[in-house]
């Protein structure tokens, strides 16, 4: 088993670095990839700074000597699409937690207001429009970050259980996830199945969704199982369960990358 999107308290996460491996070596994980949210200038609340990068990196790399006969540590990054690059990174998560309109930053990740208001101020109340927008960049996310690993898909639609805003079944959001995913599969990355939401109580289903993992499937698209864990409690919890759902979808699940 192995999870490879994992968050601790040098970013947003709510466990320490040494909790989250001991968790993960009791569970049985038997690689686990450290992927702490790399810096955004525009937004420093949620990932590490430049000083805290430095103490991240030399953490991981000491918990990896300590626990070598014990489980494999990876040294990652969460890279956003418009977060700054992290050469040290062994491996890269792609993800857009953002979206610019005209110079503003709309935090894709801070709920359904947001979004709304994005929607009323740049598109006259057109919610297709901030998601032709939003797919639009995710589709270049590969391009930007030169991922190993695509980021939860399909953020935008977070908390759409919730408080429904976004029409999932509206030709125009189909046309656009399914752009972004068509000029994403050539990359022959691993789109992530994120079970981060589900922790969070967000959502009942992983990004993507069952409609998008079945046609990323078709297409040749390959997938690597997340927990996009921000406590040790989460790491690699309910694998089995939604790798099994996952593969009834037709897709291909990936253990390394």
């Amino acid at each position: 088993m192995t999870d490879w999107h994992v968050h601790t308290t040098n970013c947003d996460g709510k466990s320490r670095a040494e909790e989250t491996v001991l968790a993960a070596i009791e569970r049985g994980v038997k690689i686990l990839g450290f992927s702490g949210h790399g810096y955004t200038a525009h937004d420093g609340s949620y990932c590490m700074s430049l000083e805290s990068t430095e103490k991240y990196v030399a953490e991981i790399r000491e918990l990896r000597e300590k626990y070598k006969d014990k489980i494999e540590i990876r040294l990652g990054v969460e890279q956003d699409f418009f977060g700054e690059a992290m050469p040290w990174a062994e491996y890269r998560i792609g993800s857009v937690h953002y979206m610019n309109f005209k110079g503003e930053y709309v935090d894709v990740d801070g709920g359904n207001d947001q979004l709304l208001n994005a929607a009323n101020k740049y598109f006259g109340g057109d919610m297709m429009s901030v998601c032709e927008a939003y797919f639009e960049i995710v589709g270049n996310v590969y391009e930007k970050t030169h991922c190993n690993i695509i980021g939860h898909f399909d953020l935008i639609t977070k908390y759409n259980e919730r408080e429904r805003i976004i029409d999932t079944e509206n030709p125009r959001y189909i046309a656009a996830w399914q752009a972004a995913a068509d000029k994403l599969i050539p990359a022959g990355v691993p789109f992530e199945i994120n079970l981060g939401a589900i922790f969070r109580g967000m959502r009942t289903t992983p990004y993507p969704s069952a409609e998008q993992i079945k046609y990323i499937s078709s297409h040749g698209g390959k997938f690597i199982l997340t927990s996009d864990s921000h406590s040790a409690d989460t790491v690699a919890r309910d694998f089995q369960k939604w790798e099994e759902w996952a593969k009834s979808l037709g897709a291909e699940i990936l253990k390394k990358i």
